[in-house]
């Protein structure tokens, strides 16, 4: 068995009597106890309401709060702690982007490109900035074989483009993205760059400087912490120049009855009493990661991959969505099955006690683009083991039979 398995409470239970394989960790990641256990620790003896009152409780949830951005901050490498701004989640962090630096910014006839592997927290936002200003919304689309962008697509990035924001890992492909070459070609002609790590975090080390990305976007509860708490990381130039996206508690300087004047980065973004419950847990499971190491991260996804892929081409009704190279798969294999509708796979699987996602997985353009409108996914993390796998690869060979095909 993995060795981290142990660590991780609910991996460990049986459902409907069965062991639980885990395979949706790309919708979201378990909990280790380390992590449970700081969120029991922060409940039972520090719970108050930060930046608000003198008495200890509200001193010590402060110096969490404070704590775990400090812990981000180190973990991207970013420049400073008023870079890393706190969110629910990955979705909101692209929502405060695009409602607070680019619809006051952009005009009629600016571009905003992305690209057609986006989930769709990285495409509704930019279609409602470009309804609001007469913006266009620009796609870079895929080759449909490799899953790799179409270089010449990369023309689109032209001197009317302001804004191009893609995912550095695909939830759907599982590929990673021309981070590098995105970014400057974007550079070249003046654009704003956001890369949606959302997938990007839990499988690869992040540093925001060496990226040279102005946002970088994450939600924690794909990399073991709770629900409810996410990342925006800017740079400090473009933060300060930006208006407030939510506005109330904590985010002022001074209210007069008609006026009010904004508090310092970070807090002029975080309004209302803050989710310092999410904040430490965060903090924990950034520390859990960084025992663990990216190096075995890495090389368990390799592993996992190299094994999975080669048994699933070789069942001749699998057909695999995007890359079949396990080099360039990071945690998420989405296949279809001929014949059989992805919710059945996904029930016959979850009667195995194996969980994985079946449906559109939030990036139904990128479906309609290459005319599969639902999948199934399995989307492995570090915990996840080789004789798993195994069992997955045998169970998915008799779900043709389960369905009548071969009877």
């Amino acid at each position: 068995m993995n060795k981290y398995k142990k660590d991780f409470p609910i991996l460990n239970k049986d459902f409907n009597g069965k062991k639980l394989i885990y395979f949706d960790n790309a919708a979201t990641s378990q909990k280790p106890k380390t992590v449970l256990d700081a969120v029991y620790e922060y409940n039972t003896n520090s719970n108050g309401n930060p930046h608000r009152s003198a008495h200890i409780l509200s001193v010590k949830a402060t110096e969490d709060y404070e704590k775990s951005k400090e812990r981000v901050r180190k973990f991207i490498n970013a420049e400073d702690v008023e870079n890393i701004i706190y969110t629910k989640n990955g979705s909101e962090s692209i929502n405060l982007i695009a409602r607070s630096f680019a619809e006051p910014r952009l005009k009629k006839g600016d571009k905003i490109v992305l690209t057609i592997a986006e989930h769709h927290s990285n495409i509704v936002p930019w279609q409602r900035v470009a309804k609001k200003t007469g913006a266009i919304v620009e796609y870079i689309y895929i080759n449909k074989e490799t899953g790799k962008l179409l270089e010449e697509d990369y023309k689109k990035i032209d001197e009317n483009t302001k804004i191009v924001s893609f995912s550095h890992i695909s939830n759907v492909l599982g590929m990673k993205l021309p981070v590098e070459e995105l970014i400057k070609r974007a550079k070249e002609v003046g654009a704003i760059t956001i890369v949606d790590g959302a997938q990007g975090v839990p499988h690869v080390k992040v540093d925001v400087q060496e990226i040279g990305c102005d946002f970088y976007t994450f939600s924690g509860h794909k990399m073991l912490s709770s629900l409810g708490i996410g990342v925006l990381y800017g740079k400090r130039d473009i933060l300060k120049s930006m208006e407030p996206f939510i506005l109330g508690g904590d985010m002022i300087e001074y209210v007069e009855e008609q006026t009010t004047t904004f508090a310092e980065l970070p807090f002029k973004f975080e309004a209302g009493t803050q989710n310092v419950e999410g904040a430490v847990s965060l903090r924990a499971a950034i520390e859990y990661i960084n025992k663990v190491g990216y190096d075995f991260i890495e090389e368990n996804n390799r592993i996992l991959m190299r094994y999975l892929l080669e048994e699933m081409i070789k069942i001749p009704e699998v057909n695999i969505i995007g890359s079949k190279d396990y080099k360039e798969k990071y945690g998420v294999i989405a296949f279809t099955i001929d014949g059989v509708h992805p919710h059945d796979v996904a029930t016959i699987m979850d009667s195995y006690g194996i969980a994985i996602r079946s449906g559109h997985h939030c990036a139904q353009p990128l479906g309609k683009y290459l005319g599969i409108p639902a999948s199934n996914r399995i989307s492995p993390y570090f915990y996840n083991d080789i004789d798993e796998a195994k069992y997955f690869i045998e169970k998915l060979k008799t779900v043709r039979g389960v369905m009548g095909y071969g009877a």
